[in-house]
């Protein structure tokens, strides 16, 4: 059973600025670089009714997969040293298919 797994935040960079894209260019080469992980997408929302502007998606085999990508030293790395310190705000879902 897969699992879409997602992440719906806000920066704490201004909008269309250099550090905005930066970071947005930073995730995508470091975490598709990671085994498991298929089908990233990076989203920018539209609806003026939610203050988080960007998703992150991405797609594992199994649960397996899932924590392999959780615990690998990319993404953990990523976290701490930007994560941490560039998203003001965040929400995470993951989905399977019923």
């Amino acid at each position: 059973m897969s699992i879409q797994h997602t992440v719906v935040f806000r920066l704490a960079h201004e909008a269309g600025s250099q550090a905005e894209t930066e970071f947005l260019s930073t995730a995508r080469t470091t975490l598709t670089a990671i085994p498991g992980v298929t089908e990233f997408t990076i989203n920018r929302q539209v609806n003026p009714k939610s203050d988080l502007t960007w998703q992150f998606s991405m797609v594992f085999v199994d649960q397996d997969a899932y924590d392999a990508y959780n615990t690998h030293p990319a993404h953990v790395a990523f976290t701490t040293s930007r994560w941490r310190d560039e998203v003001a705000a965040f929400q995470e879902y993951d989905f399977v298919t019923v």
